[in-house]
């Protein structure tokens, strides 16, 4: 079996099992049987299960396989990187600091600016940054790996919003409507990031700094 193989196996797990496990019928009938905290426990498990080999079959066969497109590296690919990991990290930062209604441990049904950007911005934040990386990795392995990172978020976020308004959660229906699904595709995107926190922006930057900086040696070329 070839590692991109394998990584697209792994990814089926996870996000299968992500998706079984929260639906509306299986979730009612663990939670009942197992309460809340124990079926979070559950949830958790599964997932490390499936993810903590994904990570591994990928770092030991990265940039492997035919590769399907190859952009040359310059300074117009390198600011997109800058800018775009940036904005993905100041999303997934600010999804912590303001947390959405579509979250595992929702907060409050009213849009914060963060959700004027996108209703799910921890999801759309980490697909974005998982995009941004496909730009200059362009092997099947690679491409499969970062991929599937672009469809747990969009495949996610649709479930959430499947489920939410199946169960009927108060104010989820107003939420949609007030607020964007993909990023920056809402006419109130100049709202949403002249009221974003100062922390989450100024952290998210931080973190993007630190992880171009140190990339090459947590995580290699």
């Amino acid at each position: 079996m070839s590692a991109t193989t394998g990584v697209l196996l792994l990814w089926a797990g996870f996000v299968g099992s992500h998706l079984a496990l929260s639906s509306v019928t299986v979730r009612g009938r663990l939670v009942a049987r197992l309460g809340e905290r124990p079926f979070q426990a559950l949830y958790s498990l599964v997932a490390l299960a499936f993810f903590i080999p994904l990570v591994r079959v990928y770092f030991a066969h990265k940039h492997t396989g035919p590769w399907l497109w190859q952009i040359t590296p310059g300074p117009a690919l390198r600011w997109v990187m800058y800018v775009g990991m940036g904005l993905a990290f100041v999303l997934v930062v600010a999804s912590q600091v303001t947390p959405s209604p579509a979250n595992l441990v929702p907060g409050p049904p009213q849009p914060k600016p963060v959700h004027y950007l996108t209703r799910h911005p921890f999801l759309m934040g980490t697909g974005l940054f998982a995009l941004l990386h496909l730009l200059p990795n362009g092997s099947a392995t690679d491409v499969a790996f970062f991929g599937g990172f672009v469809v747990l978020g969009l495949v996610g976020g649709w479930h959430q919003d499947a489920r939410k308004l199946a169960t009927g959660v108060p104010g989820y229906r107003e939420f949609c409507a007030a607020t964007p699904f993909l990023p920056f595709t809402g006419d109130q995107t100049w709202r949403g990031l002249r009221g974003l926190p100062p922390v989450a922006v100024g952290l998210g930057i931080v973190l993007a700094i630190v992880v171009r900086r140190y990339h090459a040696s947590w995580f290699g070329g």
